[in-house]
């Protein structure tokens, strides 16, 4: 069998969407290409598989190998499909079984070695292989934010030859099931004991925290609203599980190590006294197209220097 067919997914802000695979060896000299809207980060994949195939001791094939990446128009970014082409590889070649990767779903970039390094957003791709239903196989160091979805069941792998001894049965990685249970460790938090003083500030977070009301400070300068709001996450009700995995999806996109004890904690953000409306809630193009004129194209005017050497 010249064709195998592996499970993968892509990262679109907090979406993951299915990625099939596709690896087929024909005749001919020897190429790899990848195809399927793979950016640079994607195409220099060639070279880490190749390395990483030969480092862990399978043949790579001398033929000409295409990958396809589908669906097609999806962008592909990241180093999270290295994985899952290594073992399309080694089972288009028969050194692995190709009915072993059925129903089965591989994320991680690999090293020259065949090590299997932790990859960037992992936490929405875990929910939709539990959605799926599918068993995920996924580097060990994004184990910890990834048993978060208690419902996922996880294969965690360090090496290319642990995923290859399971696929052939030598040495079957154990499911991973357990999910984080720390309480939130509230200690992190600026406490709201600390505040000497201001009993009408401090009367007004309470009832807004019980409450869930909004809440607006005003006062000059140095008078105490950025100390009294820091402290106002520190008496908030726990995050639910769905609320504290949308906080935790965000920072995984975002790149930001997973710290246990404060997944589950109400998240607390500082902007800059001159920060714009468009730092604050985002902007673009796209943004006030959709904002002004939900129907039409964006236009953006010509603009001109002022007095100041701006612009306006």
């Amino acid at each position: 069998m010249t064709l195998a067919t592996t499970l993968c997914r892509a990262s679109v802000g907090m979406d993951a969407p299915l990625v099939t695979v596709e690896v087929h060896l024909a005749n001919g000299l020897p190429a790899f290409h990848i195809v399927g809207l793979a950016e640079k980060a994607v195409q220099e994949s060639r070279e880490r598989v190749r390395s990483a195939i030969v480092n862990a001791g399978f043949e790579f094939p001398a033929r000409r190998i295409t990958v396809n990446l589908a669906p097609a128009d999806l962008p592909k970014e990241g180093g999270r499909y290295d994985l899952p082409i290594a073992l399309g590889i080694l089972a288009a070649s028969r050194q692995l079984p190709a009915e072993s990767l059925a129903g089965l779903e591989f994320l991680g970039e690999l090293t020259l070695s065949g090590t299997i390094q932790p990859v960037v957003g992992m936490l929405p791709a875990v929910m939709a292989a539990a959605r799926a239903g599918h068993p995920l196989f996924l580097p060990a160091g994004n184990l910890a934010e990834a048993s978060l979805v208690s419902s996922a069941c996880l294969h965690p792998l360090e090496h290319l030859l642990q995923a290859t001894a399971h696929l052939a049965g030598r040495e079957p990685v154990a499911p991973h099931r357990a999910s984080v249970t720390e309480a939130p460790d509230y200690g992190a938090l600026p406490d709201l004991a600390e505040v000497k003083g201001q009993p009408q500030a401090k009367r007004a977070l309470v009832v807004a925290a019980a409450g869930g009301h909004n809440l607006l400070f005003c006062g000059p300068p140095g008078s105490g609203k950025s100390m009294l709001a820091s402290r106002l996450p520190g008496i908030l009700p726990p995050l639910s599980e769905e609320e504290a995995l949308e906080r935790a999806t965000i920072a995984s996109v975002a790149g930001h190590p997973f710290q246990a004890g404060q997944w589950r904690l109400r998240p607390y953000r500082a902007p800059h006294h001159t920060s714009s409306g468009v730092a604050l809630v985002g902007g673009g193009c796209d943004f006030h197209s959709k904002l002004l004129h939900p129907n039409k194209t964006c236009y953006i005017p010509p603009q001109s220097p002022t007095s100041e050497g701006g612009l306006q």
